[in-house]
């Protein structure tokens, strides 16, 4: 999408400089995209048959390799255009040709050399840190006091509920660069509920519907804890009689989609603030994870018995690594 439309603004800018006005300039530019779009279409289409091969190249290789097929294709594209319009274009035309694909494919291999700069590793690893300690988990205070409240009445319990705490901020201190599998954040998740019942007891209910999903499937670390902490604290606790959370996970083709629903009420605006805080940070972690490949979804919806219910929906990548 970044090259479609970075070669289309470079044909823009081209048949601007050549133009006297500006409803010359568009017909110059539909004229010119004509022929510019199918040798776009061709050279993605090119680039991602021979990806593999150019990885084991050396960058400046890669980098020539790139543009001599951008300049031969543009030439071969002119000359069989030349062909089917019967417009002589002849050896100048198509040289012309040649150097104006290799020159924006030269163009757009430095863009995305400086983006690439922009985001070095160092710069991300830092910005997942920075991200991730910003997680703190309301429940602190709760769980704590819930704990306390059980030493007396269930030693046992309050032991263990101190023992899920600290696989809870354990988690938070792991590494934010590594992904994890997706039973480790499920266990995770079922932890943080478990000591929210200490809590809400029979008003946090949960329906879990997983897929049959792969035990090493990846996914970034402390991507769903987060959102029940929302749905618990937007969805369960202001209604009276709490309510039900329901979890979906399941894995179609090459993708991961997660589906997170909670009862809404009306809530005032520091837990709007909140969800929303909550919602920008795993949004940008997930672009610092997959970049464009991942999406988040959020809405509310009205059911049919009146009720409203907020959703969450995630889309991520089955690769096994990012970046």
């Amino acid at each position: 999408m970044r090259i479609l439309l970075g070669v289309n603004l470079l044909a823009l800018l081209a048949a601007l400089v050549r133009s006297d006005g500006l409803l010359a300039c568009l017909q110059d530019y539909v004229t010119m995209a004509a022929w510019l779009q199918p040798l776009l279409l061709f050279n993605l289409a090119a680039l991602a048959l021979l990806g593999g091969r150019l990885q084991g190249l050396p960058p400046w290789g890669a980098r020539v390799l790139v543009i001599v097929l951008a300049a031969a294709s543009a030439a071969m594209l002119s000359l069989l255009w030349s062909l089917l319009t019967f417009d002589e274009w002849g050896w100048q035309g198509l040289v012309r040709a040649a150097l104006l694909a290799g020159t924006a494919a030269a163009c757009m291999l430095s863009y995305l050399a400086l983006r690439v700069s922009a985001l070095s590793p160092a710069l991300i690893e830092a910005r997942l840190q920075s991200l991730t300690a910003r997680i703190r988990p309301h429940f602190l205070f709760n769980s704590l006091t819930a704990v306390i409240s059980l030493i007396r009445l269930d030693p046992r319990r309050a032991e263990t509920a101190l023992e899920e705490l600290a696989d809870l901020f354990r988690a938070l201190l792991r590494d934010p660069r590594q992904l994890v599998p997706i039973g480790d954040e499920l266990a995770l998740c079922r932890q943080y509920l478990d000591l929210e019942k200490l809590r809400l007891g029979e008003r946090l209910q949960v329906e879990w519907s997983i897929d049959d999903l792969p035990a090493d499937l990846l996914v970034p670390p402390l991507l769903l804890q987060p959102l029940l902490e929302n749905a618990v604290y937007h969805g369960i606790e202001p209604v009276a009689n709490g309510g039900t959370i329901r979890v979906a996970l399941l894995r179609r083709a090459d993708e991961l989609h997660i589906d997170l629903a909670n009862p809404r009420s009306v809530s005032h605006a520091e837990h709007a603030r909140g969800n929303h805080m909550a919602l920008d940070n795993i949004e940008e972690r997930l672009a610092l994870y997959y970049d464009l490949e991942a999406r988040l979804d959020t809405g509310e919806v009205r059911l049919a018995d009146g009720s409203r219910e907020y959703r969450v929906h995630i889309v991520l990548p089955c690769g096994g690594s990012w970046r």
